[in-house]
Order: C-alpha cells, then sequence, then structure tokens
C-alpha cells in the first residue's frame, strides 16, 4: 500500500466482561482425542463442501507437540465431509526441514502424513488474494493451489509461539496460507531490513490482514477447531527445540468465528491459576500477541464477546473459570 501507518500499543488484555459488540457462539470439550475434534468439528462445519481443505500444522520432524497425525487419520476416515479432504500446507520462510518442497515432503513422511493427499500449496508458484481494509496490506500471496478448494477445516494447535505471543487460528492461516517465499517475507520483513525485522504490535497487524485474505475469500465456507494440548511456549515450528510443557491440556473449542475462538483459548488459560498459566501468559504478553485479538475485531474478522458451550453437559453455557476448574498439573503424554 502507498502509506503505511504506525501500528499502535495494542498490547493489552481486554476481559470478557468489558469488551463490547455482539456475541459468538464457540463450543468445548474436555474429550481431548479424535472423538472430541470430531464432535466438536460437526459443531461448526454445515457449510463445508465440495472440495475441502484441511489447514494444519503438520509440525517439524519428530516434534512432540503437534497434533497426532493418528488423530486427524481417524478423525478423517469417520467424518463424510472430510472423508475426501487435502490437508495444505506452505513451504517455510525460515531456513530448515520444511523450506523446500523437497525436504518438505520428506518431514510430512517423518511425521506420519501419509494416509492422505498433502498439497503443498505454494509448490507451483503463488496467487495474490485481495485484502479489503488492511492497514498494511492490499493483497496477500498464497500458494497459487489455495483458490483450487471450495471449503476450509482450520484445525490449529493451539500453544504459544517466540514471536506472535500465541498461535490460534489467526497464526494458523495467516502464516501458515502465507506463501514461503513472498507472502511470508511481507509479514515478516520490512522492505530494505532483515529476514525477521517485524515483530509485536506490527506482526500481529499483519498476521491478522493475511487471515483475513484467506478466510474473505473462503466466505461462509470455512470453520475452526482449536485444540489445547501439549501447550508449549513455542511453535511446532520449533519441533525438538521447543520449550518443555508446563502449562496442564484444557480441551476442544469449535466456532464458525476466528476471532471468538481464539479470545476463547487465551481466555482459558488466564482463567488458570498463575501457577499453570505463568509461562504461557508471560509469553503472550512479551511478544504483544493481544493485539492479534483486538485487531482482528477492528477489522471485522468476527466478535471479540462469545457464549462457550459445555459439549459434555447438555450444551449449557458455561464461563472460562468452570471449563478450566479441573484440569491436571501437566503429564505428557506419548501417542
Amino acid at each position: 500500500m502507498s502509506e503505511i501507518k504506525a501500528a499502535s500499543n495494542g498490547n493489552i488484555y481486554i476481559p470478557l466482561e468489558e469488551r463490547t459488540g455482539n456475541e459468538s457462539i464457540v463450543y468445548f470439550t474436555r474429550d481431548i482425542s479424535p472423538a472430541g475434534i470430531k464432535k466438536a468439528y460437526e459443531k461448526v462445519s454445515a457449510n463445508i463442501c465440495g472440495k475441502v481443505a484441511i489447514k494444519l500444522h503438520t509440525g517439524e520432524k519428530n516434534g512432540p507437540n503437534f497434533t497426532p497425525a493418528s488423530w486427524v487419520k481417524e478423525v478423517m476416515e469417520s467424518t463424510e465431509s472430510l472423508k475426501d479432504a487435502t490437508i495444505i500446507e506452505t513451504n517455510t520462510y525460515y531456513v530448515g526441514d520444511r523450506d523446500t518442497t523437497e525436504k518438505h515432503r520428506e518431514t510430512l513422511k517423518v511425521n506420519g502424513w501419509t494416509f492422505c493427499p498433502v498439497d503443498i500449496t505454494d509448490e507451483e508458484g503463488t496467487v495474490d488474494l485481495p485484502l479489503e481494509g488492511g492497514k498494511w496490506f492490499d493483497h496477500m500471496t498464497v500458494g497459487s493451489h489455495l483458490p483450487e478448494y471450495d471449503s476450509m477445516f482450520t484445525l490449529t494447535h493451539f500453544k504459544g509461539h517466540t514471536m506472535g505471543g500465541f498461535g490460534g487460528s489467526n497464526k494458523n492461516i495467516g502464516i501458515g496460507c502465507a506463501d514461503g517465499k513472498i507472502g511470508k517475507k511481507m509479514i515478516h520483513a520490512r522492505e530494505g531490513e532483515g529476514q525477521w525485522s517485524v515483530a509485536e504490535e506490527e506482526l500481529m497487524e499483519k498476521i491478522s490482514e493475511s487471515t483475513k485474505a484467506t478466510i474473505d475469500h473462503f466466505g461462509k465456507h470455512v470453520c475452526y477447531v482449536n485444540v489445547m494440548r501439549n501447550m508449549s511456549v513455542s511453535c511446532d515450528c520449533e519441533g525438538l527445540a521447543a520449550a518443555p510443557v508446563v502449562t496442564p491440556n484444557v480441551g476442544i473449542l469449535a466456532s464458525t468465528d476466528i476471532c471468538a475462538i481464539d479470545c476463547a483459548c487465551v481466555d482459558l488459560v488466564n482463567a488458570m491459576t498463575e501457577e499453570q498459566h505463568h509461562d504461557l501468559w508471560e509469553r503472550m504478553q512479551t511478544r504483544h500477541g493481544f493485539r492479534q485479538l483486538t485487531y482482528m475485531k477492528e477489522l471485522g474478522m468476527g466478535n471479540d464477546r462469545y457464549i462457550l458451550i459445555d459439549l459434555d453437559n447438555n450444551e449449557v453455557r458455561i464461563s472460562a473459570k468452570e471449563a478450566v476448574k479441573d484440569v491436571k498439573p501437566f503429564k505428557r503424554v506419548e501417542f
């Protein structure tokens, strides 16, 4: 865009009771399993049809925390709208085991993503998606295969993130659908500056604008499931180098509103005790991650107010405190 404005100070967590505007529905289950993912997905998947893309993080080689491939396989095989779906990914901006298609495909094999098609959407180039109302961009560059899909199921492992503070549905799409060489560079680097020159509010805003370009493209044919399990302060892109997990597992959330589901996940972390959430909450604060939430609302991407529905107890409305009151200290379960 011709004029770039400075990022505002958005490093503020706004409690749910202080937010204003409309409410969206967010579903919640404590069942962290393939059955739990399926139960959550089926509540929000009415408009998932045609050629379906599943956007998830397939992880670095032998990464310990991403949602297991075996779980995704079970969900796909038992869910009618996902039986012929394709997992989609893009190559990475950073140098590693996924920055080229050849290396990326080897990593996919190591991590067990061999049971269905995996489309590295920028393998054959890029395409620009228009962006309305952006401060930083008027388009985002994504993998050229992305527009071939009619619907997108966003299956996100919610966790911390070294630069973003946290990685929810917004980060999964905003970084994960931008192509590896152009789109991701647009987000992470200013013209003429270093590879990782963008951070804090500016980074959160650019991630969110990237996401908006993709979800505007799919319209109502997109839904979101966030898995709050194995929540290190590190992203799955750090693989075996990820920081140890100390935050308790919580559950699985689902919505058709991307702002609402990421807000709900952050609220659930906040509702834990200081001991339980200290590391993850500190990561969100110090990286200015809350700006993801406020900027998504400013961009009209969804509501920051929501009704949390308990799928385990007759679909009654519950609070974040009620949702996390029985979480246990983290103990790794290997799969």
